[in-house]
């Protein structure tokens, strides 16, 4: 489970992003880290249940670095204010559609599916969706998918149809999509009781679908 001790570092590193506070608190920040790879690990294999796909995966390949890059940002804060992993084939840097947990105070969520592809794969998706419909908009549209996350077209999307897309295709509201994904937010409380990875899993499990759709279309 994650622990207090994790949430209440990234409290304090809100008020202190700077390297002497955050050199001081380094054993605080290693344990937090720690305990982010032991949920991650705890996450993979209860998504391997459902996704084969990740069965394997070191959990420490998914979790993301704290340090920022300042380079190009004119917020020059040294260090992120949460702590997050991504769970795919590969880990975080295969960039393939899987499952995103970030962990910030007042900011817990999940997230699954593909964040912002690059143009090319933006095309494949959209390919995919118009070529197989029906499969698409069964699963984005079934009771269960959206009781949970929602309407899934009302994301980051273009205002009118992508070039090469019919105005009146039965998948346009998708098909004019950034992003492909879904996610819920989590209270505090929930986020560090006993039953946040299995809130967690059950997420994703039930936004595995579109992950392995987009998996597919991707290939």
């Amino acid at each position: 489970m994650l622990a207090k001790e994790t949430v209440d570092f990234l409290k304090k590193l809100e008020k202190n992003n700077d390297r002497d506070w955050f050199n001081a608190n380094k054993d605080v920040f290693v344990k937090a880290n720690d305990n982010v790879i032991a949920v991650t690990g705890d996450l993979i294999g209860r998504i391997s249940k459902f996704d084969p796909a990740v069965v394997g995966i070191d959990p420490k390949s998914c979790v993301f670095r704290i340090y920022r890059d300042v380079r190009f940002s004119k917020d020059k804060s040294p260090y992120k204010t949460n702590l997050g992993a991504f769970i795919a084939p590969g880990g975080k840097k295969a960039m393939l559609p899987g499952y995103y947990f970030h962990v910030q105070p007042k900011m817990f969520f999940s997230a699954a599916g593909k964040h912002m592809p690059d143009a090319t794969e933006l095309l494949k998706i959209r390919n995919y969706i118009a070529d197989n419909t029906k499969e698409f908009l069964k699963i984005v549209e079934s009771k269960k998918f959206a009781d949970r996350f929602g309407s899934f077209h009302d994301g980051d999307k273009l205002t009118k149809p992508p070039k090469g897309f019919d105005d009146d295709h039965a998948a346009i509201e998708y098909l004019k999509l950034k992003s492909f994904t879904v996610g819920e937010e989590f209270p505090e409380k929930d986020v560090l009781s006993k039953d946040y990875p299995k809130l967690l899993a059950d997420s994703f499990k039930t936004a595995y679908p579109l992950v392995e759709f987009l998996r597919t279309a991707l290939k």
